[in-house]
């Protein structure tokens, strides 16, 4: 066998993408199962089924590629006698049958028997299922409901929903974020000792033939600070273009950057067919320009190289890294080995900073605060800083964008008539719905404000729009491509108008003079400024 067949399983277009009720004892599914990694949701579906009675009912539920069939396969085998499986419920059991007849026939099938039984279900066809299925099934439709409106006090206890969204890829942290699922993935396929398969192929061949493009890239990937870069781009995907990742797309990836027609550090940044790929594509190093990186592209442009960035193309050729000629492949190759302390040195260490981007870890600091908020007062005043200097300031900057002459505390209302109307209030985080509220999803964290008295809505804070608030301090004025952004904010500045719809004092501007009219008790008002 050759290391480029055995990594082909990870491919999506290899039949062991999929897994089915086959029984396979080739070569290559030895190699596939040295990869496999039990998940904790897997954990969790292992406990539930060795303890599973013969009224209860597993719903192992997710999206497609996200491993379902892979653990349902794997426990089917031993536990068919005594349990009912239905392993993929888009399936029907004959060309005449649709999915939901197939599901209503297996609910009836466990109704009339005396054993339990495990779905395997797309979310997606479980609401299908709740809308579509047969009348004498209600019970179960309803108990689907329940779960999609996660309304969990309705779900019967005989029926147990595992669902993938549950266990999230990435973590978050104040430290490093990252995926343990990724990390040991990624760990187990080059772990360099001649007990992993990969990699006695990978010396094999090395040792037969040197390197080629593809043990290159292998040896690139088996680098801890390589995985780690990785890892963040995939979770910069996840963030900031909303991607989520799948054991299908993911095995994929590996595949890709691994054997396609380039060096690791450019098949990253390439675009394939694979939707990680695509969206990692905007992140591209060598897209960036800075005064350093602008003055390492000049240079290369002239042929002129610096001590250190001769140094780490020695460095890197006993990795059979040779044949790299664009300026663009470099400074990926630069950002890829950047935290590699062999390839360290002062011109290296210097050029890196530009490619840092510390906004994945103020958005992840600013999400732990809130899901782990208990009200101790140095909590209070790392948060107050995330709202009174970048939420209620880019709101204030965004409500007076047509009169940026107002205080820090008045916000703007309306204008008639060339008169500007706005009005004076106290804008502060409300710790009372921080300290009660539940943060689970990475994708976002809600953000709750008080306007004088008034609790507004929740906002939803993703990273894209805490970038966008960043700007909109610095001056930057939202437009038709901050669509989402816009009406969020739209909606906050209409929460505020409403509250400042019953204040007893008024402001009033135009031509650079100011008036302020002050309701005494609804008996008179009182004018100042004329």
């Amino acid at each position: 066998m050759k290391l480029i067949e055995v990594l082909s399983i990870l491919s999506k277009s290899s039949p062991f993408a999929v897994s089915t009720d086959r029984t396979d004892e080739s070569i290559l599914q030895s190699y596939k199962d040295y990869l496999y990694i039990e998940t904790e949701v897997e954990a969790d579906f292992k406990k539930n089924l060795l303890a599973l009675k013969k009224d209860e009912i597993i719903f192992l539920c997710g999206s497609s590629g996200d491993g379902k069939s892979e653990i349902l396969t794997r426990y089917k085998e031993d536990n068919k006698s005594r349990v009912y499986f239905h392993l993929d419920a888009t399936h029907s059991f004959n060309p005449s049958q649709t999915a939901i007849h197939a599901l209503d026939e297996r609910f009836t099938q466990f109704k009339g028997n005396n054993k339990p039984l495990v779905v395997g279900i797309n979310i997606g066809m479980l609401g299908n299922y709740a809308e579509e299925g047969a009348d004498q099934h209600n019970d179960v439709k309803a108990s689907i409901n329940a779960f999609l409106e996660n309304q969990t006090y309705d779900i019967p206890e005989n029926h147990i929903f595992l669902d993938f969204e549950q266990y999230p890829k990435f973590t978050l942290s104040h430290e490093v974020s990252t995926s343990d699922f990724v990390a040991q993935f990624l760990a187990r396929l080059t772990e360099p000792t001649l007990d992993n398969p990969f990699y006695a192929l990978y010396d094999s061949e090395v040792k037969k033939s040197g390197h080629s493009m593809l043990t290159a890239n292998y040896a690139l990937l088996g680098f801890d600070s390589v995985q780690k870069n990785i890892i963040a781009l995939l979770l910069k995907a996840r963030l900031i273009k909303d991607q989520f990742l799948t054991a299908r797309t993911l095995l994929d990836f590996v595949f890709q950057i691994l054997a396609m027609d380039g060096y690791l550090f450019d098949n990253l940044f390439s675009g394939a067919d694979n939707e990680l790929l695509d969206n990692i594509q905007s992140f591209d190093p060598s897209n960036i320009h800075t005064r350093k990186i602008d003055e390492f592209v000049l240079q290369f442009g002239l042929g002129i190289e610096d001590e250190g960035f001769t140094q780490l193309k020695e460095q890197v050729k006993p990795l059979g890294v040779f044949d790299v000629t664009s300026v663009a492949s470099y400074l990926r190759m630069v950002y890829l080995l950047k935290d590699e302390a062999q390839f360290a040195n002062e011109y290296i260490n210097n050029l890196k900073v530009d490619f840092d981007n510390p906004l994945v870890n103020q958005y992840a600091n600013i999400w732990l605060l809130h899901r782990e908020f208990d009200g101790s007062g140095k909590q209070k005043k790392e948060l107050n800083k995330f709202y009174k200097d970048i939420l209620i300031a880019a709101i204030h900057c965004y409500c007076n964008r047509n009169s940026p002459t107002l205080d820090k505390d008045q916000f703007f209302i309306s204008e008639y008539n060339g008169f500007k109307t706005a009005t004076e209030l106290e804008m502060k985080p409300d710790f009372t719905a921080i300290k009660t509220q539940s943060v689970v999803k990475i994708g976002y964290f809600n953000a709750y404000i008080r306007a004088d008295d008034n609790a507004l809505l929740p906002m939803p804070i993703s990273i894209n729009l805490l970038e966008l608030l960043e700007k909109i301090n610095q001056g930057y004025r939202p437009n038709k491509h901050d669509k989402n952004a816009v009406l969020l904010l739209d909606e906050v500045i209409e929460q505020i108008i409403t509250v400042a719809n019953d204040k007893n004092t008024l402001f009033i501007l135009r031509n650079g003079k100011r008036y302020k009219i002050v309701n005494e008790d609804d008996e008179y008002f009182e004018v100042s400024g004329i």
